[in-house]
């Protein structure tokens, strides 16, 4: 199973960006959103279940961030709007097969599979 990330890139603060997740051939329960800036821990950003039950977002990005799914290609999306400085990271997907609650969702060793990341860099 594979997870591919895309839709990073170089942006001025205040722009819009929408990162894409594509899983190889099937969906999975939950999926995760994460970002790893240099020199710091990998960090929670958005997950939501597949079935739509659950979403949750860290506090950092609520209100900014939209986590969302396209049902027929299978595609997880980040939409990410009023970019900031401190949003420059590379930017994961992540994916369980179990359905999480929503206290677990920001965990990062509840996800099974991670896509290869994807660099956002916002200029101020």
């Amino acid at each position: 199973v594979q997870l591919q990330a895309s839709g990073g890139g170089l942006v001025q603060a205040g722009a819009s960006l929408r990162l894409s997740c594509a899983a190889s051939g099937r969906t999975f329960s939950t999926y995760g959103w994460f970002r790893q800036a240099p020199g710091k821990e990998r960090e929670f950003v958005a997950a939501f279940r597949w079935n739509g039950s659950g979403t949750k977002y860290a506090d950092s990005v609520r209100g900014r961030f939209t986590i969302s799914k396209h049902s027929v290609n299978k595609m997880v999306y980040l939409q990410m709007n009023s970019l900031r400085p401190e949003d420059t990271a590379v930017y994961y997907c992540a994916a369980t097969s179990r359905t999480l609650i929503l206290s677990t969702m920001g965990r990062k060793n509840e996800y099974e599979y991670w896509g290869q990341g994807t660099l956002v860099t916002v200029s101020s």
